[in-house]
Protein backbone atom coordinates (compact mmCIF):
# COMPACT_ATOMS: atom_id res chain seq x y z
CA UNK A 1 0.00 0.00 0.00
CA UNK A 2 1.27 3.37 -0.68
CA UNK A 3 1.53 6.23 1.39
CA UNK A 4 -1.51 7.93 -0.65
CA UNK A 5 -3.60 4.80 0.13
CA UNK A 6 -2.72 4.73 3.82
CA UNK A 7 -3.91 7.98 4.06
CA UNK A 8 -7.22 7.75 2.47
CA UNK A 9 -7.31 4.26 4.81
CA UNK A 10 -6.75 6.20 7.78
CA UNK A 11 -9.42 9.32 6.62
CA UNK A 12 -12.17 6.37 6.10
CA UNK A 13 -11.41 5.30 9.71
CA UNK A 14 -12.51 8.94 11.36
CA UNK A 15 -8.77 10.25 11.52
CA UNK A 16 -7.87 13.56 10.33
CA UNK A 17 -4.30 15.21 9.75
CA UNK A 18 -2.15 15.05 13.19
CA UNK A 19 -3.35 11.64 13.67
CA UNK A 20 -2.96 10.20 10.50
CA UNK A 21 0.73 11.82 10.86
CA UNK A 22 1.07 10.19 14.07
CA UNK A 23 0.09 6.67 13.15
CA UNK A 24 2.31 6.89 9.36
CA UNK A 25 5.32 7.55 12.04
CA UNK A 26 4.32 4.58 14.59
CA UNK A 27 4.08 2.53 11.38
CA UNK A 28 7.98 3.47 10.03
CA UNK A 29 9.12 2.91 13.67
CA UNK A 30 6.77 -0.69 14.33
CA UNK A 31 5.53 0.81 17.55
CA UNK A 32 1.57 1.07 18.14
CA UNK A 33 1.09 4.75 21.20
CA UNK A 34 -2.90 5.00 20.78
CA UNK A 35 -2.50 7.61 23.71
CA UNK A 36 -0.08 9.30 21.26
CA UNK A 37 -2.66 8.81 18.97
CA UNK A 38 -4.93 9.97 20.72
CA UNK A 39 -3.45 13.17 21.96
CA UNK A 40 -3.00 14.16 18.32
CA UNK A 41 -6.61 14.62 17.81
CA UNK A 42 -6.07 18.24 19.52
CA UNK A 43 -4.08 19.35 16.75
CA UNK A 44 -6.43 18.51 13.59
CA UNK A 45 -8.58 21.16 11.81
CA UNK A 46 -5.92 23.77 13.44
CA UNK A 47 -4.71 23.24 16.86
CA UNK A 48 -7.80 22.50 18.58
CA UNK A 49 -10.01 22.94 15.90
CA UNK A 50 -9.85 26.77 15.75
CA UNK A 51 -8.55 26.86 12.08
CA UNK A 52 -5.31 28.04 13.37
CA UNK A 53 -1.96 26.87 12.26
CA UNK A 54 -2.82 23.73 10.44
CA UNK A 55 -2.65 20.20 11.87
CA UNK A 56 0.34 19.22 9.93
CA UNK A 57 2.50 21.60 10.65
CA UNK A 58 2.07 21.08 14.35
CA UNK A 59 2.11 17.14 14.03
CA UNK A 60 5.38 17.71 11.65
CA UNK A 61 7.13 19.23 14.91
CA UNK A 62 6.03 16.37 16.78
CA UNK A 63 7.31 14.13 14.71
CA UNK A 64 10.72 16.01 14.60
CA UNK A 65 10.52 15.87 17.99
CA UNK A 66 9.71 12.08 18.49
CA UNK A 67 13.67 11.57 17.59
CA UNK A 68 15.11 14.98 18.50
CA UNK A 69 12.87 16.16 21.69
CA UNK A 70 14.07 15.88 25.33
CA UNK A 71 13.57 12.26 26.43
CA UNK A 72 13.71 12.97 30.10
CA UNK A 73 14.85 14.96 33.07
CA UNK A 74 18.63 13.69 32.93
CA UNK A 75 19.13 13.99 29.26
CA UNK A 76 19.18 16.65 26.21
CA UNK A 77 17.18 17.27 22.98
CA UNK A 78 19.56 15.83 20.38
CA UNK A 79 22.08 18.10 18.58
CA UNK A 80 19.94 18.18 15.64
CA UNK A 81 16.40 19.28 17.28
CA UNK A 82 16.25 22.93 16.25
CA UNK A 83 17.58 22.72 13.20
CA UNK A 84 15.53 19.72 11.97
CA UNK A 85 12.60 22.13 13.30
CA UNK A 86 13.54 25.39 11.81
CA UNK A 87 14.19 23.29 8.73
CA UNK A 88 10.70 21.75 8.72
CA UNK A 89 8.89 24.71 9.96
CA UNK A 90 10.43 26.69 6.79
CA UNK A 91 9.37 24.18 4.74
CA UNK A 92 5.84 24.20 5.52
CA UNK A 93 5.27 27.81 5.37
CA UNK A 94 7.03 28.75 2.42
CA UNK A 95 4.82 25.86 0.71
CA UNK A 96 1.91 26.51 2.40
CA UNK A 97 1.80 30.29 1.51
CA UNK A 98 2.72 29.66 -2.03
CA UNK A 99 0.52 27.33 -2.63
CA UNK A 100 -2.22 28.36 -0.37
CA UNK A 101 -1.61 32.03 0.99
CA UNK A 102 -0.96 31.29 4.74
CA UNK A 103 -0.24 28.11 6.92
CA UNK A 104 -3.76 28.53 9.02
CA UNK A 105 -6.39 25.70 8.60
CA UNK A 106 -8.61 28.47 7.54
CA UNK A 107 -6.49 29.35 4.67
CA UNK A 108 -5.86 26.47 3.17
CA UNK A 109 -9.74 24.86 3.61
CA UNK A 110 -12.06 27.14 5.26
CA UNK A 111 -15.23 25.35 5.87
CA UNK A 112 -15.37 23.20 3.02
CA UNK A 113 -15.30 19.77 3.60
CA UNK A 114 -14.62 19.68 -0.47
CA UNK A 115 -11.32 21.18 -0.09
CA UNK A 116 -10.37 18.83 2.87
CA UNK A 117 -10.79 15.75 0.98
CA UNK A 118 -9.07 17.70 -2.27
CA UNK A 119 -5.85 19.57 -0.16
CA UNK A 120 -5.66 17.65 2.59
CA UNK A 121 -4.07 14.09 1.66
CA UNK A 122 -1.55 15.39 -0.32
CA UNK A 123 -0.44 17.90 2.59
CA UNK A 124 -0.62 15.20 5.11
CA UNK A 125 2.03 13.11 2.41
CA UNK A 126 4.23 15.95 1.68
CA UNK A 127 4.52 16.61 5.16
CA UNK A 128 5.65 13.03 6.47
CA UNK A 129 7.41 12.79 3.08
CA UNK A 130 9.55 15.90 4.44
CA UNK A 131 10.13 14.98 8.27
CA UNK A 132 11.15 11.60 7.29
CA UNK A 133 13.72 13.16 4.42
CA UNK A 134 14.74 15.60 7.31
CA UNK A 135 14.89 12.60 10.04
CA UNK A 136 17.32 10.51 7.10
CA UNK A 137 19.65 13.25 6.38
CA UNK A 138 20.75 13.86 9.47
CA UNK A 139 20.93 9.88 10.65
CA UNK A 140 17.99 9.59 12.74
CA UNK A 141 16.10 6.97 11.15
Amino acid sequence: MDLEERIMELSRYGYACAQILAILLLDTVGEENPKLVQCMQGLNGGIGGSGDVCGCMAAGACLISYFTGKPDADSYDSPHHKAALGEFTQWFTDEMELEYMGIDCRDIVGTSPAKKVQYCPGIIAATYEKCMEILENRGLL
